[in-house]
């Protein structure tokens, strides 16, 4: 990745809430700056992209991506090239769901193919913007910090504290937002809010 070329950014979860905002903030500042120098890219776990968000930002690739087995990741290589930036927003962020099905839960929170498949270029040039939550805290107290005890008490935190600790073991260049609640207007194309849905 030389100084010059294009800044290349992939929202990962892309079609879900947060991603579908994400998305639409990075392709107006796109626009508004005429051809722009960022290319950007999102994945989705459905079998297509969703039709409305493909015809509002239609500059964007999009890849279907199974975070579980990183099938899909591959592709994104050869025709995006490695990213400068990952974002990921993708989760089974219900706690309910993740109650339901820990193993689900774990396996797509816990970003482990995301994370081989990023270090997989051989430096360390992407930065990884992970998205966390407050609730790998124990919730007895209304401020956290950064470095207080993690303790988590559903899947839901547990799962984000197995993929904290195995970005910073894994990686060097990354940030980790712990967010609490998101909500906003709505998105270019709606978002399953039932108990089960798989943000991104």
């Amino acid at each position: 990745m030389e100084g010059d070329e294009r800044k290349r950014v992939l929202v990962v979860g892309g079609s879900g809430y947060l991603g579908q905002h994400l998305l639409a903030a990075l392709g107006s500042a796109s626009a508004s700056a005429g051809d722009g120098d960022v290319d950007v890219a999102f994945t989705h776990h459905r079998d297509a992209a969703p039709r409305q968000l493909l015809d509002a930002l239609p500059g964007i690739r999009a890849f279907r991506v199974d975070l579980r087995s990183g099938e899909g990741l591959e592709a994104i290589s050869a025709s995006f090239g490695q990213p400068h930036v990952i974002v990921n927003c993708a989760a089974i962020s219900v706690p309910r769901a993740c109650e339901t099905d820990p193993a689900a839960a774990m396996a797509t929170n816990v970003p482990s193919s995301l994370v081989n498949w990023s270090l997989s270029f051989g430096n360390d040039k992407s930065l990884l913007i992970h998205l966390s939550t407050d609730q790998v805290y124990e919730g007895v107290k209304s401020f956290y910090k950064e470095e207080d005890e993690m303790l988590p008490v559903n899947m839901y935190g547990k799962s984000k504290v197995a993929a904290e600790k195995f970005i910073t073991e894994k990686c060097s260049n990354y940030a980790i937002l712990r967010s609490s609640i998101i909500y906003g207007p709505q998105t270019i194309s709606p978002v399953d809010k039932s108990p089960y849905s798989v943000d991104g």
